[in-house]
């Protein structure tokens, strides 16, 4: 009951000041409309200058992505990881990444292209619309006048042919060379290389010289000259694979002449070689540092090296190594690395786990597409990744992938024009029904908007 006095003061300020509280009834309204009770927020983009992604998903917004615009602002380094099971979107994202990028006129892209279709690399379609030719590495052709690339170029400093002679030794036996074995590799290439001057060295010659010592070479280290030839015998028996096994052709010759190296866009095609072979990191090996020392220069351009199956370079420690060192000198230069991975398990799992720790940490922008969840989990545990972003991860439909640069975290759906479509499919039959007319036609209007603001922005810049 309540209390007589709390009674008579309501009744006297009513009678002074009217009835100061009103009954309001509930409204009942849609989701769609309370929702303009709200302002609109968004995590903040990128800037506007770069290339065009797609639109970020929760606003709306166009997200545009440039690592050479970030460089130094945004982004401690320019290099990229992209994640995801197959089928989700990565290989679109990459080919339309490229193709926009090469719109600059200061822009130059190479391509290990390890995937396979109907006889010939993914990215075959793209380099015959850009007039491109690919550099098809293939042992099955290599000796009917194939692609070369000679580990022993001049292009190469001598300090470099023989770390990159180490490394293929090293990849192919699956440890590190010891010190006699070392030693009469490192004796052999000094005599190859000082020796042969009216022709380019090649792998033919490190072998003979392994099997067949100078004596001057043993008795500079005050040993047997037998020795020395059996110190150097299982180094020849690995070399012997590139020379006369199943790699023979691809790197016991001249470098092929023809290959250019101005293009705007370079692809190494090795989708003939098996991808779970030793084989293919020896590849991995020989063209990257072929590529340092013969690609990379101090002109002013922007470089961008993209690869497929990058866990090839990853899990091996005497690649990542390499590569390593290539993405610290690269920075430099105007170097951005592009890694693509199924898996983030494969590598930091892997035996390279340290340096597949190191070259993550070097990757300031990564892009995760659609995940299960015990593996979106170790992902961002790995990566440091929000706790919401690693909740949707296993929830995301092909095309959209979440992004992580450099802490700005945003969930962005990737656009591709109807001009790119034919060129970035390979799986046209399994999914160009998957989408609706009405769907179909907003999201080409959209992409027209974006692909018209992106031209705009590109000549101003050029």
């Amino acid at each position: 009951m309540r209390d007589p006095l709390s009674v008579l003061t309501e009744a006297f300020t009513s009678f002074l000041f009217g009835k100061v509280e009103t009954t309001r009834l509930p409204v009942r309204t849609s989701t769609g409309q309370a929702q303009a009770v709200y302002l609109p927020t968004a995590a903040p983009g990128l800037g506007d200058s770069g290339v065009i992604i797609g639109r970020e998903v929760y606003s709306g917004k166009g997200y545009i992505y440039d690592p050479f615009q970030l460089y130094g602002q945004q982004l401690p380094a320019p290099h990229w990881l992209v994640l995801g099971e197959s089928g989700n979107g990565k290989s679109a994202l990459e080919k339309t990444y490229v193709l926009r990028q090469l719109r600059f006129r200061d822009r130059q892209v190479v391509v290990l292209d390890a995937q396979g279709e109907d006889g010939v690399g993914e990215w075959n379609l793209i380099a015959q619309q850009l007039g491109i030719t690919p550099i098809r590495l293939d042992p099955m052709v290599a000796n009917d006048d194939g692609i070369r690339l000679n580990p022993l170029d001049p292009a190469i400093t001598t300090t470099g042919q023989l770390a990159l002679l180490r490394t293929i030794i090293e990849v192919a036996m699956g440890h590190g060379l010891d010190e006699r074995s070392g030693f009469a590799l490192k004796v052999a290439h000094a005599y190859v290389t000082e020796h042969i001057t009216d022709r380019q060295p090649i792998l033919t010659d490190i072998v003979e010289r392994l099997r067949h010592p100078e004596a001057e070479s043993a008795e500079a280290m005050n040993v047997d000259i037998d020795d020395v030839r059996a110190w150097g015998l299982d180094v020849a028996l690995v070399l012997d694979r590139l020379v006369d096994g199943d790699l023979r052709g691809m790197f016991d010759g001249p470098t092929t002449v023809g290959i250019d190296l101005d293009a705007p866009l370079i692809v190494f095609d090795l989708s003939h070689i098996d991808r779970n072979s030793i084989a293919m990191p020896i590849l991995m090996a020989i063209v990257g540092v072929w590529l340092e020392h013969t690609w990379i220069r101090p002109d002013r351009k922007k470089r961008i090296f993209l690869v497929e199956e990058a866990w090839h370079i990853i899990n091996s420690p005497f690649v990542a190594q390499l590569f390593q060192r290539l993405l610290k000198f690269g920075r430099r230069l105007g170097l951005s690395f592009v890694a693509v991975v199924h898996h983030l398990s494969d590598v930091v799992d892997g035996a390279a786990a340290k340096e597949a720790a190191a070259i993550l940490k070097m990757a300031s922008t990564r892009t995760i597409y659609a995940q299960k969840a015990d593996e979106a989990r170790n992902t961002g545990r790995v990566l440091g990744l929000p706790r919401w972003a690693v909740e949707i991860i296993p929830t995301l439909t092909p095309g959209i992938a979440v992004w992580d640069v450099n802490g700005n975290v945003q969930v962005v759906k990737h656009l591709i024009t109807e001009n790119e479509r034919p060129l970035v499919y390979t799986d046209r039959a399994m999914t160009e029904s998957s989408t609706t007319d009405d769907e179909l036609e907003w999201e080409t209007e959209q992409r027209a908007m974006l692909i018209e603001q992106q031209m705009n922005d590109q000549s101003t810049v050029a």
